[in-house]
């Protein structure tokens, strides 16, 4: 009996390699198989949409001004707080003006010397030209007198021209802001000297406004082209004519709140960096926004449009390339290569690569597999988020 018992593992392991299972061992070897894991699909959203393309940049014044003085001279005071806001027109320095008042009164005192000698420049030639009627002078004493009095009206306009430079200079020893703003802390202290009218004059303090306030921020050159394009399409205005509307939310924020309008586009792009330069402008009545501060923009990017959304989730990378998950009719796993645009509504557009009726991976992307099979659950996608779909009248 020992014999038969060691015969019989050496026959199943001939019948294993020459093939020969039993008819119910397929079904074993099928259940041996990956079970199809599970995936929610849907199909994606369609609807009329209005584009937004999302660009950071900072805002900039409006108005920017670096004071100096235009005069040379000591200190005397100084009128503001530092970090205060001030109005145009307001006095802000004041440089010693003692030597300026005695240059102006210098001056109206050469003027005043100019003005006598030309009276008595014009009585003169008033008796050379009735002498010369009676002929009792010569006629090149009256011209040497008619030349004395040219002299004496030159000498009266350019002591004019000296009383006017005093007073100017003694004008800009008062030192006022040009413009409306906030005012940075004062450069210099009372006392010292003060250098001006020149290259190399001394900083004063800085002054920049903040109603209205500018947004700069730099764009592609896909994207200036695409603008172009749609501009001689006449599917969205050129922001070069157009105040298109924009929002921008800071970093500390997640709504789009705060509406403002382009108003310039650089007119050329930058050699360097291949962008463009744009600007859009906001009010800034309580004063919120500062110059410098970073934030995120929403511009106008389209027309109403009827587009393919689907959660930026679903979105794959594959090298350069966009890849989305979808299931075909028998639930295999069919990457398909997308063309991407921007988020709308919580939601990735795709321009193209997708139809409405596929069917896209939304979740479980991780196991859907290229080829593989899976079990598809049906699911729904739902747009996040306010939606920004104002288009200018």
């Amino acid at each position: 009996m020992r014999p038969a018992l060691l015969l019989g593992p050496a026959i199943v392991a001939v019948l294993l390699v020459g093939g020969c299972l039993p008819e119910n061992d397929e079904a074993d070897a099928a259940a041996g198989a990956p079970a199809a894991l599970p995936v929610d699909v849907a199909t994606p959203v369609v609807k009329d949409i209005v584009e937004w393309d999302e660009y950071t940049g900072r805002f900039e014044a409006v108005d920017r001004v670096d004071l100096r003085a235009r005069v040379s001279g000591y200190l005397e005071s100084v009128h503001f707080r530092d970090g205060q806001m001030v109005n145009e027109g307001d006095l802000l320095f004041v440089i010693d003006p003692r030597p300026f008042v005695a240059a102006l009164d210098q001056a109206k005192a050469e003027l005043e010397r100019a003005q006598a000698q030309l009276e008595l420049a014009d009585l003169d030639l008033s008796r050379g030209e009735s002498l010369l009627r009676t002929r009792n002078i010569s006629r090149e004493s009256v011209d040497e007198r008619r030349a004395a009095k040219k002299e004496a009206l030159a000498s009266v306009a350019e002591a004019t021209a000296s009383v006017r430079a005093a007073e100017l200079d003694l004008e800009f020893t008062r030192i006022m802001a040009p413009v409306s703003g906030r005012i940075s802390d004062r450069k210099v202290d009372v006392g010292n000297l003060v250098i001006g009218g020149s290259i190399g004059s001394t900083p004063l303090a800085t002054i920049v406004s903040l109603d209205p306030i500018y947004f700069v921020f730099d764009a592609s050159e896909a994207d200036f082209l695409r603008y172009v394009r749609l501009s001689f399409g006449g599917e969205r205005p050129s922001s070069r004519d157009t105040a298109n509307p924009v929002y921008v939310r800071l970093m500390d924020e997640t709504e789009w709140t705060r509406r403002g309008t382009m108003n310039f586009v650089d007119n050329e792009l930058n050699r360097d960096t291949g962008t463009i330069r744009g600007r859009a402008v906001f009010d800034n009545s309580d004063n919120f926004l500062s110059p410098g501060v970073f934030g995120r923009l929403r511009l106008l990017g389209s027309s109403r449009h009827e587009a393919i959304l689907v959660p930026d989730a679903a979105v794959l990378s594959d090298q350069s390339r966009k890849i989305v998950m979808t299931v075909d009719a028998e639930d295999m796993v069919v990457p398909k290569v997308v063309t991407l645009g921007p988020i709308v509504d919580g939601l990735r557009v795709i321009r193209s690569g997708l139809t409405p009726e596929d069917r896209v991976v939304i979740n479980g992307v991780q196991r859907a597999r290229p080829g593989g099979k899976v079990l598809a659950r049906a699911a729904d996608i739902g747009a996040e988020g306010p939606a920004l779909d104002i288009v200018p009248d």
